[in-house]
């Protein structure tokens, strides 16, 4: 049994978990793998964008000088002396009333200095074979023109390190000709769930037993924050057993996330697996609610995350501790959960000794932002997690929140990350 577990501030958790971070190392990826991984490094413009003046429609490119006049009233006529596929060039030196048909992308032709779309003329084709166009309107110079550089220029910083590969991001590598991509190497994170009640999900149930949900939730979790996973699968609440598992896991993994086995009870054992591989134990208790009972250790700069068994206590310690060292071993600059100011959506009467993180659905009604409580907000609850893609959060200290009251909210969906952890109102007494 656990005894004198003094709770300490979200701040100084956070604090203690990330004097440990570190930065992975940088691997080269083919392009057509680097989906969803992480730049290790910034991406910068190594040439123009486009390269060259281009049109951006199929249509005529003209000298706007010849233009002048042209209406209705007074249509004017270009004789068509030559024609650029995309990919092709022109050597052709545009003259006095003459015209060239380009076509998307391709690059404008000397002299010319606009384009006119082709729905706008009228073709005509004389009988001496020669191609003319009609022109009712007059253009100005650089009218419909890409000009070179305007997407981008030579030297511009475009994706900072740490950014997700997202299509965007996967179609610049591909303008800038990088068949292999700087990635970082992901954490491989073990993940050992505890606990003799535990089943997996193809078991039928029986009295006494459930199934192991923290174990499929913590690996989406790490997938989503940018890691690997391994899966040591479920520990029976057996003191020779576990501390096996989590020796191995520490050999093969660069983070080690155990769930359950942290609390006080006789048969949480992972205070004494962390005496027994010779683990710093960095905290046992935070001021928080639900996930009070969060734990970590460490050996020689390996960090060991104890997780309660406990489904949103279990997922909130892993979106406020772990993420976050995972962000920045991915290079991030942003490695914490995205914040925001919002609204109370319902009354919430429940008196916050500990700073509480309530599971919400985020909305947005008359321009205002809203976090709205999802289901039963108690530690083993876990349908609301499914529900919930916000947390609002609510200072300890407090006697409860009525609707329209402001909260901070934190957001589990968002990719972006803020550069600052959530950092607590000091209203309670530890």
């Amino acid at each position: 049994m656990v005894e004198n577990r003094k709770p300490i501030w979200i701040k100084e958790a956070t604090e203690m978990v990330m004097h440990f971070k570190k930065r992975g190392s940088l691997e080269k990826v083919s392009l057509d793998d680097c989906d969803g991984r992480f730049l290790a490094q910034p991406l910068k413009a190594d040439h123009d964008v486009p390269p060259f003046n281009r049109s951006p429609y199929d249509g005529f490119a003209l000298r706007a000088s010849d233009t002048i006049g042209a209406s209705r009233e007074n249509p004017l006529t270009f004789e068509v002396v030559d024609e650029i596929g995309a990919g092709s060039v022109s050597h052709y030196e545009l003259g006095s009333m003459e015209a060239i048909r380009i076509m998307t992308g391709a690059q404008i032709p000397q002299n010319a200095d606009c384009v006119i779309m082709l729905e706008l003329v009228q073709e005509k084709k004389h009988s001496n074979g020669r191609q003319y166009i009609v022109l009712k309107r007059p253009l100005q110079k650089g009218d419909n023109i890409s000009f070179q550089g305007e997407d981008a220029k030579l030297g511009t910083s475009l994706i900072k390190q740490g950014e997700k590969i997202n299509p965007g991001v996967k179609a610049l590598l591909a303008t800038f000709g990088y068949p292999e991509v700087p990635c970082v190497e992901p954490p491989l994170v073990g993940i050992i769930t505890t606990g003799s009640e535990l089943l997996r999900p193809e078991e039928d149930l029986v009295p006494g037993k459930i199934r192991n949900s923290n174990g499929y939730m913590i690996e989406a979790q790490i997938v989503r924050a940018g890691g690997l996973y391994k899966r040591y699968g479920s520990v029976s609440d057996q003191f020779k057993d576990l501390l096996s598992i989590v020796k191995k896991a520490m050999t093969e993994c660069d983070i080690v996330i155990t769930t359950g086995g942290v609390s006080v009870g006789d048969y949480d054992y992972m205070p004494k697996v962390y005496q027994s591989l010779g683990a710093e134990l960095l905290f046992n208790k935070i001021a928080m609610r639900p996930g009070s009972v969060t734990s970590c250790a460490q050996k020689d700069g390996k960090l060991f995350f104890g997780l309660s068994g406990n489904p949103s206590a279990c997922y909130i310690g892993f979106e406020l501790y772990v993420r976050p060292y995972i962000r920045y071993w991915l290079y991030s600059s942003k490695p914490y959960l995205k914040k925001i100011t919002g609204k109370l959506k319902s009354d919430f009467p429940k008196a916050n000794p500990f700073s509480r993180f309530v599971r919400c659905k985020l909305s947005i009604e008359n321009g205002h932002v809203y976090a709205n409580p999802v289901g039963l907000d108690k530690s083993g609850v876990v349908t609301s997690l499914a529900w919930a893609d916000c947390l609002a959060v609510l200072p300890g200290g407090t006697k409860g929140f009525a609707v329209e009251d402001s909260v901070e909210i934190l957001m589990l969906e968002d990719q972006e990350g803020s550069e600052d952890p959530w950092i607590e109102s000091r209203f309670s007494k530890l």
